[in-house]
């Protein structure tokens, strides 16, 4: 995971390093999601989302698409 300050900056890691930009989320967004993904995390029933789980928690974060399918197989 990378954090940036700006879109310009994405952009110019990205070019720098010759990396297609994929999808991005906000700080909001990660905290949202790392509080969805972990919430049971102290509890002995600890375990990661299975993916018809993960689906739900990152659309309700705004995140859609292949890259977000923990079932595809397209990273675009």
């Amino acid at each position: 995971m990378l954090l940036f300050r700006s879109e310009e900056t994405v952009n110019l890691w990205c070019a720098s390093h010759d990396i297609p930009r994929r999808p991005q989320v906000n700080l909001t967004q990660l905290w949202q999601l790392a509080v969805q993904w972990y919430r049971n995390r102290l509890t002995l029933e600890s375990r990661r989302p299975a993916p018809d789980e993960m689906v739900p928690i990152f659309a309700s974060l705004g995140l859609t698409g292949p890259f977000w399918d923990p079932k595809s197989d397209q990273w675009r």
